[in-house]
């Protein structure tokens, strides 16, 4: 990206206003890119900036698209915010986290501009946040050690920061399947995509946890039992794109209300076992009595095939 950008503010650091004019390498493909125009905007939206006027330009080269990414265009966002905010401090020698702290949103000024997006009064934690993240901290104090210290040494110096970030979170419909197979193992299929967030140890964690609920023998090491496997748009075909930072706890909510179901069919069947039954053993039974019938179903076809005068 190429950024150029035009910032106004009073002597005591607060902003007045901001025009930014920003230029996109998009590559070659449309990709993901399209989006990084909105995901950029609003990573901007934890700061007040006054009159805020921007232009953002997509442009086609003859590159590689790199927009499929985490987070595309609320990094590149934060990094523009954090590095205007860096540079006033530097202009009036203030300290840049006092910068941050009196050009936060309130709600107040957040619904001036964004109107319904703001939401409600009490669902903005933004200052309260801050605040109690230098309680918790002790970051005034952390502050004058570093201060101290680098007063102290003249080639060695410390730093300390607190940065506020604000990211939009997104539901998807996300669906999910549980299969038992005949050896007691479970397959799990979600729409979901393991990229290194723990998606696939959190499914396999609800879905032991949720079947334990049958409380029968064994059920402590239904863990090692069960497998996730990657689903394809055939098998998952509700499934949507891995975004918005609920794919996980969707996908577990999906594999639990499968389980909830799979509790509810193989209660009746443990509940008139005599004395205690292990997880194996309900499950043999289970395709026992599948099997039964499936021969039974097949001998009616068979004496209704025997009964047409066709046949």
């Amino acid at each position: 990206m190429k950024i150029t950008y035009s910032v106004g503010f009073k002597s005591t650091g607060k902003i007045t206003a901001l025009e930014l004019e920003i230029l996109i390498d998009a590559g070659a493909s449309y990709g993901f890119s399209m989006f990084i125009p909105s995901n950029l905007i609003g990573s901007l939206k934890k700061y007040n900036w006054g009159a805020l006027s921007f232009d953002i330009k997509l442009c086609k080269t003859n590159l590689l698209s790199r927009a499929i990414m985490r987070s595309p265009g609320d990094v590149q966002g934060t990094y523009i915010a954090e590095a205007i905010i860096e540079n006033i401090a530097s202009s009036l020698s203030l300290e840049v986290d006092t910068i941050r702290k009196i050009n936060l949103h309130t709600h107040e000024s957040l619904a001036l501009f964004y109107k319904d997006g703001a939401g409600e009064p009490h669902e903005y934690t933004l200052s309260s946040m801050w605040d109690k993240v230098g309680v918790s901290s002790k970051f005034e104090e952390r502050v004058s050690v570093v201060r101290e210290f680098n007063e102290s040494n003249m080639w060695r110096k410390r730093g300390i920061s607190r940065v506020p970030i604000i990211y939009e979170v997104l539901l998807f419909a996300t669906p999910g399947r549980v299969s038992v197979l005949s050896d007691g193992t479970i397959v799990v299929e979600i729409g979901g995509i393991e990229l290194g967030q723990g998606l696939w140890t959190k499914v396999k964690q609800m879905t032991s946890y949720a079947l334990g609920m049958l409380q029968c023998d064994g059920t402590e090491e239904l863990l090692e039992k069960i497998r996730v496997i990657q689903s394809d748009s055939l098998s998952m075909v509700q499934g949507n794109f891995t975004g918005g930072s609920t794919t996980s706890e969707g996908s577990c909510a999906a594999v639990r209300l499968c389980c909830e179901t799979l509790v509810e069919r193989l209660k009746p069947l443990m509940e008139r076992s005599d004395g205690p039954i292990t997880w194996n053993e309900l499950i043999s039974q289970v395709f026992f009595l599948d099997l039964l019938l499936i021969v039974g179903v097949n001998e009616l076809k068979i004496e209704l095939l025997h009964s047409d005068s066709r046949f």
